[in-house]
């Protein structure tokens, strides 16, 4: 397909957006509008899109495509501004925002003006952020979910698709409705529980001075999450409020079975809430990105001498191995520690494998 697209907003998902399109499209031109003017200067310098718009109106004038790639209290002004704006009669409009029901429902507006716009979600992403990071694979395997309106054609979602095979995703189409209930559960209300995990042990480290050194372990990888954006959240709760307050009423339902059983010391009782918890949490899929990105860890149990991190890393390096995160789990002198090392892929992670079986005899564990 050839024409004109327009992504406003040039940071991790915009950028991807770009180069995916690049990939399948290599006709068309991409014109980037980011209100960080250095992210749109990158974009240009390192070939995200072949130029930048000073104005959304300049930017969006006789484009055949428009991605929103921006927070989802931005998109509705955005989609505001774009009321305005002279665009083609045949322009499709989409966005990536986490919610979809308040910003649908503000593209109402388009609509009216015969407009077609189509909520989207890629629901991936990475530890890293802004344009430097974007990929043109990013969004590969992972699940695009859309949210067409009744009185959109299925020949103009189509279209959407086929701007978008690039990235090589799986697409799924529900409604607006459907999709914040669904991730609410898998992906809002998580972040919500894992912050208040760390609020309570934060609470608790007033008076427990142990807490925070023995937190972090296992307890730092379960609240992994709640290190994201607080200024993203606060947003997206505010978009999906509804369905988490009703979330947020089915977990203390949740709890207070708990203490139930507890209360009772009903030994069968917890053992079955801890055994059906196992095997729905073993059944679900390995494989497949979520709405929550993976951490693809590896442990490997190194002995406790200076410079075994530089040693691990120079091996990875040389390979051209690409890592997130690196930490020690835990060292004592004359034992073997561990170290994690986090991988943006399973594919990376399977190379950092037979990497360090290649180059050592330490023993690595993958984490599940």
């Amino acid at each position: 397909m050839r024409g004109k697209i327009f992504i406003i907003g040039l940071g991790l998902i915009g950028g991807s957006l770009a180069l995916s399109i690049k990939r399948s499209h290599s006709e068309s031109m991409i014109i980037g509008f980011d209100v960080n003017k250095e992210q749109g200067r990158l974009a240009e310098m390192l070939g995200v899109a072949d130029g930048i718009s000073a104005t959304i109106e300049d930017g969006a004038r006789d484009a055949d495509l428009i991605l929103i790639a921006a927070p989802v209290q931005e998109t509705q002004k955005i989609i505001h501004i774009l009321k305005e704006c002279e665009l083609k009669n045949t322009v499709i409009i989409s966005d990536a925002g986490s919610t979809k029901k308040e910003i649908v429902s503000c593209a109402k507006v388009l609509k009216e003006k015969g407009i077609t716009f189509i909520g989207g979600h890629p629901m991936a992403g990475s530890h890293k952020s802004g344009v430097t990071a974007a990929k043109a694979l990013l969004f590969e395997n992972a699940f695009y979910l859309l949210t067409p309106e009744e009185h959109v054609s299925p020949a103009e979602v189509e279209r959407l698709k086929e701007w978008l095979t690039g990235t090589k995703a799986k697409f799924l189409t529900l409604s607006p409705e459907e999709h914040d209930y669904i991730t609410g559960i898998v992906s809002h209300f998580p972040h919500m529980v894992a912050a208040s995990l760390v609020h309570q042990a934060e609470k608790t480290s007033r008076s427990q001075k142990l807490i925070p050194r023995l937190a972090a372990g296992g307890f730092r990888d379960i609240t992994r999450i709640a290190s994201s954006s607080p200024a993203m959240w606060r947003d997206i709760l505010l978009q999906n409020k509804e369905v988490l307050l009703k979330l947020m009423e089915d977990w203390q339902e949740e709890m207070e079975n708990v203490k139930s059983i507890l209360r009772q010391e009903n030994s069968e009782g917890i053992f079955e809430y801890f055994l059906r918890a196992k095997l729905f949490r073993d059944e679900l899929p390995q494989k497949e990105k979520g709405a929550i990105p993976a951490f693809y860890d590896l442990f490997v149990d190194v002995p406790d001498y200076p410079g075994v991190i530089s040693e691990i890393t120079g091996y990875l390096a040389k390979e051209e191995i690409s890592i997130t995160n690196i930490r020690i789990l835990e060292t004592r002198e004359e034992i073997y520690g561990v170290l994690v090392i986090s991988f943006q892929t399973e594919e990376d992670r399977e190379r950092a494998i037979n990497c360090i079986e290649q180059y050592t005899s330490y023993e690595t564990t993958i984490g599940l």
